[in-house]
């Protein structure tokens, strides 16, 4: 009888296993994507190249529609909404303005402190910097996030390139 008990008890043990493992666990919201594609951005910058700016603009203004919003954590989902609406302006007014570099980095300086927030309220897998110019955005600095520890300013590009400092690691 204590053998049948036993057994019985095992065999559900195992059915509630498998039954948890069969259950299907939703990936975590990932903002990887857009950081890399933010980073293109960024790069092409630096190198004073608008076209690749608004190019790198553009498939970030798409990045950010093709995100499945019910994906994000309902508690992070207002915040990110919030976020990306300012975001997607800046990314699609970079896109809409090759040749145009004073205007694209205009737009840059809001869209790098949209995609700090993004950081802070995601997290990345990726070791980031947040860089700063206190020179950029009119004299009253502004931020960046970079993947390389040497400085390679948006803001100034070929006319001051190194100009910056990292203000912390992300």
């Amino acid at each position: 009888m204590k053998n049948i008990i036993l057994s019985a008890i095992a065999m559900a043990f195992v059915m509630v296993s498998v039954n948890a493992q069969s259950k299907k666990v939703p990936a975590k919201f990932s903002i990887d994507k857009i950081v890399t594609n933010y980073l293109a951005l960024k790069n092409a910058l630096t190198k004073d190249d608008t076209k690749a700016a608004a190019s790198a603009g553009k498939t970030l203004y798409a990045n950010f529609n093709a995100v499945k919003v019910n994906t994000i954590d309902s508690k992070l989902k207002k915040n990110y909404l919030d976020i990306t609406e300012s975001a997607k302006e800046h990314a699609e007014h970079i896109g809409d303005n090759a040749g145009k570099l004073e205007h694209q980095r205009e737009h840059f300086v809001l869209l790098s402190k949209d995609i700090n927030d993004l950081i802070k309220l995601f997290g990345t897998k990726q070791k980031l910097y947040q860089d700063y110019c206190p020179m950029a955005n009119e004299a009253k600095g502004a931020i960046w996030i970079s993947e390389v520890k040497d400085i390679k300013n948006p803001y100034y590009g070929s006319k001051m390139l190194t100009c910056g400092s990292i203000k912390k690691t992300l």
